[in-house]
């Protein structure tokens, strides 16, 4: 699976940006799919995932009631909405593949990653 982010950019606080994850492969639709992001100088975090189905989504305490993630199989993409943006959203944003059977939260169950878009959100 090859995975291609975009949507990134500069907004203001308050503001909201829409995500995109681009996925290639013919066995999408059986992955898991997550977000993560990384500010400067921190860890990478995770963010939201959501069930290959889409029947289940989960989110960071941080951002639970503000992002929203969603996937449409047949186009193969993965979508971050997020709105009420705050400057500590601010990092480079990365969507995730796992082939695990049950939807992580754990770095380390994701298999593949894409480059990543930026995020800045100025107060």
């Amino acid at each position: 699976v090859q995975l291609q982010a975009s949507g990134g950019g500069l907004v203001q606080a308050g503001g909201s940006l829409r995500l995109s994850c681009a996925a290639s492969g013919r066995t999408f639709r059986s992955y898991n799919m997550g977000w993560f992001r990384q500010a400067p100088g921190k860890e990478r975090e995770f963010v939201s995932a959501i069930s290959w189905s889409g029947g289940s989504t989960y989110y960071a305490d941080s951002v639970k009631g503000r992002f929203t993630i969603s996937r449409d199989n047949a186009k193969k993409m993965v979508y971050l909405q997020m709105n009420s943006l705050k400057p500590e959203d601010t990092a480079v944003y990365y969507c995730a593949s796992s082939s695990r059977v049950a939807t992580s939260r754990r770095r380390a169950e994701y298999d593949y990653w894409g480059q990543g878009t930026e995020v800045t959100v100025s107060s």
